[in-house]
């Protein structure tokens, strides 16, 4: 049965669920000098006690005892192998960790006013891409509602659906029709709010042009305004139907966000007009114009399969390459036997704005208001002119509802730190969720074919199912950057139960491997260049997009392989020390608990078998050179049944290691009979905590039974008359495509052909 499918009943509230639906800072707690000197001291305690390891324990054994046998030998290099790059990885981490904590103390953030006044000089203009498959339409309505109300001067949002349009299924085809209105009706519903704030403004400046400088009733006046739009954003956080977590988040965050912070400046403003002050006449300015511009937005719809001159493969990077492919140009529609094509036309009725900037957003994503207007800032500074892309790394939203989201949600806050932290050595990626682009750098490695007589464009690689990170290795090779902005601003949905979570993390354990070529040759290409490619950078990309497939390939060995206990120490015990105690002060630091370092762990046992998957998939498609479709992340309100693989599997390593405890114990291997037990104990408390017996159980029978069942194809209606010879023939069809495809049967019939025309004498 397929992995996406959804099973009643709906999800309830579990026990042990997140509680606080209050959101991280926005601004990361500033560390202190000693948890950055502690931070230090753990990453050199990690290399002093892997060396310690290999001299004391391996070398030991081979100078005391020579090479002994074969297969000691070959147990003990294995051995070793797989525990370097296990510290490997746990070193990473901690690198990346302490990039982030600088990063975090050095970070200032830019007065609002200072925005306000480089805006008023530059209004570069921003494209939001909001790609859409098949999603729950209350979930693209918060994200496009999110982008709407961006405080940003010249901003266009683009909700790119990507369903079949012409849906057989009338109630796929109501949903198809609902999300197409969704633009229209927030664009209805932010009409009140930008006529009246486009007339305010206009006024204000008119009336400025024959003044020395506000009045206090001038200020007083702005002041209602910003109360009035205050209480719009009130009004509607009030009307908005709270059924979880994420959409309690919407209406306090954004919706009550920002109607605080504008309530906030019209205080301030009364403030001063009490005081009998006033701000200078450009501030009044640069206020009212912050107003229309959040709400001023264009928002519409695109679906480039409505096309037959665009690109149909089923994934998010080619929906993304169509869209911006047209940008800047016009178009008229011509309907062909093919289907409708657009055709570039100077006078095109069918017009596609270009901008400076794009922002791809995933459609389950939320922005904080002023998101755009602090990251293209930050690019438009002197010192960031070769940067492509910035983003915020997302955050989880808060308040999970069940114990495998808040978990997820964990593990998704850790990488926002490492995210962070990357940025610090020039080794960021690009993170498809959300990022704002600077468009001339998609330019720069746009790839361009000729497909069925239509000009096909790839600015982001479709090659693989993790889109972004190849984007990011082909900008590097062009000489651009990527960079983390230092504040948590976006939020993205964790997926709620196990099934959907294994689409999810296959999807992201797919890809890496194929990538590491290209990255190889970035790096050669750039040192070409005289650029400084530091072996730091080049680890933790390197860490980034392989560390998946050694973890768990090494796991599996250590799971799997009774190794010769003289190779086992406490000092690999120690070496791995810092890594978890770091991780649980940071689980700690965003709202967790210490403990979830276990929980994360048989998280990741349970989760072993979905990894390798995507592993393997990333081995095919190398061998094949076939594209692995896209998995899109079901986002249900019920809960998403797991395929069989990955629900067995679990059940598989805990008996597993329950095997190996009890043949250690009896062999007197005290070190792997713990190591075995605790997986035994961990595994099984993850299967209990986020998959569930009874799920499991379900979702066994439903792949063991869902053959059985296969859906009922409508036949279609019977033709009262057989074909005739002389059918006609859609002409259009073979003028168009030059072939018989047109003709009423397959092979064509031979008839007589028409007697030329004739012409009198003298005509």
């Amino acid at each position: 049965m397929p992995a996406n499918t959804s099973i009643a009943p709906a999800r309830k509230r579990q026990w042990g669920a997140e509680r606080s639906t209050e959101p991280l800072p926005t601004i990361h707690v500033r560390p202190s000098d000693r948890q950055i000197a502690m931070s230090r001291l753990a990453i050199v305690a990690t290399v002093v006690f892997w060396a310690i390891y290999v001299v004391y324990t391996i070398l030991r054994q081979f100078i005391d005892n020579g090479t002994q046998n074969f297969r000691f030998t070959t147990e003990a290099v294995s051995y070793v192998i797989v525990v370097t790059f296990l510290t490997f990885s746990a070193l990473m981490y901690l690198v990346a960790r302490q990039g982030a904590l600088i990063r975090f103390r050095d970070h200032v953030r830019v007065p609002r006013a200072e925005l306000d006044r480089h805006f008023a000089q530059n209004h570069s203009s921003i494209t939001v891409l909001v790609p859409s498959y098949s999603e729950e339409l209350v979930v693209i309505r918060s994200t496009l509602w999110s982008a709407a109300l961006q405080e940003y001067p010249e901003m266009r949002v683009v909700l790119l659906v990507d369903d079949p349009p012409f849906p057989t299924d009338p109630d796929v085809a109501a949903k198809l029709d609902q999300a197409r209105g969704i633009a229209a009706n927030i664009m209805e519903a932010l009409s009140e709010p930008r006529s009246r704030f486009a007339d305010a403004r206009m006024h204000f400046e008119l009336d400025s042009m024959n003044e020395d400088g506000p009045s206090i009733e001038a200020v007083r006046q702005l002041a209602y305004q910003y109360f009035w739009a205050a209480d719009w954003l009130e009004t509607m956080a009030e009307a908005e139907k709270i059924e979880d977590h994420v959409d309690e988040f919407f209406a306090d965050q954004v919706l009550r966000g920002l109607s605080e912070e504008l309530a906030l400046v019209g205080t301030a403003l009364t403030a001063a007009a009490d005081q009998g002050e006033t701000p200078a006449l450009e501030r009044m300015a640069e206020l009212y114009r912050r107003l229309d511009w959040t709400f001023n937005a264009d928002i519409t719809t695109f679906e480039r399969k409505k096309y037959a001159s665009l690109s149909h493969e089923a994934n998010k990077a080619m929906n993304l390459n169509s869209y911006i492919g047209l940008m800047g140009d016009s178009y008229d529609e011509e309907q062909t036997p093919n289907g409708l094509v657009l055709r570039p036309s100077p006078t095109g009725e069918f017009v596609i704005p270009d901008s400076d900037y794009l922002l791809t957003l995933d459609a389950d994503s939320v922005l904080l208001r002023d998101y755009c207007l602090r990251l293209v800032y930050f690019l438009e500074q002197p010192d960031n002119a070769r940067v492509a892309v910035t983003q915020t790394p997302y955050s989880s939203f808060r308040g999970a509802g069940t114990r495998i989201e808040r978990l997820a949600g964990a593990t998704t806050d850790i990488q926002h730190l490492l995210h962070q932290g990357m940025s610090y050595y020039n080794a960021a990626f690009w993170v498809g969720a959300n990022a704002v682009i600077r468009k001339g750098a998609l330019v720069d490695i746009v790839e361009i074919e000729n497909i069925g007589g239509f000009e096909i464009k790839r600015y982001v690689q479709d090659r693989t199912v993790i889109e972004d990170t190849e984007s990011s290795v082909d900008l590097g090779t062009h000489g651009w950057s990527i960079v983390n902005y230092p504040e948590r601003l976006s939020y993205s949905a964790t997926p709620p139960d196990f099934g959907s979570l294994v689409v999810q993390r296959r999807r992201w354990a797919n890809g890496g491997l194929l990538i590491m070529p290209k990255f190889i040759r970035q790096v050669r290409e750039r040192r070409a260049r005289g650029e400084r490619v530091t072996l730091t950078e080049i680890a933790l990309r390197t860490n980034y997009m392989t560390s998946i497939a050694w973890a768990s390939f090494g796991l599996v060995f250590l799971l799997a392989y009774p190794y010769d206990s003289r190779l086992l120490s406490p000092v690999v015990v120690l070496a791995a020390v810092p890594y978890f105690l770091c991780m649980g002060f940071d689980l700690r630091r965003f709202g967790y608990r210490f403990s979830d370092i276990a929980r994360i762990y048989g998280f990741n046992l349970i989760l072993l078998p979905v990894n390798l998957a995507g592993v393997f998939k990333s081995i095919e498609q190398a061998i094949t050179v076939k594209k692995i479709p896209f998995s899109r992340t079901p986002k249900v309100k019920n809960r998403t049944a797991a395929p069989l693989l990955y629900v067995v599997a679990p059940y598989v390593i805990v008996a597993f290691s329950v095997i190996t405890l009890a043949r250690d114990v009896i062999a007197g291997n005290w070190g792997n009979a713990a190591f075995a037990g605790l997986n035994a104990l961990l595994a099984m408390s993850a299967i209990v905590a986020y998959i569930g017996i009874r799920n499991s159980i379900v979702d066994v029978w439903i792949a063991m039974t869902g053959w059985l069942f296969v859906p009922v194809k409508q036949k279609p209606a019977a033709s009262d008359t057989a074909p005739q010879d002389d059918a006609p023939i859609d002409w259009r069809s073979v003028l168009y495509r030059g072939d018989a495809e047109g003709m009423p049967s397959a092979a064509p019939t031979k008839k007589p052909r028409p007697a030329a025309p004739t012409t009198r004498k003298g005509a």
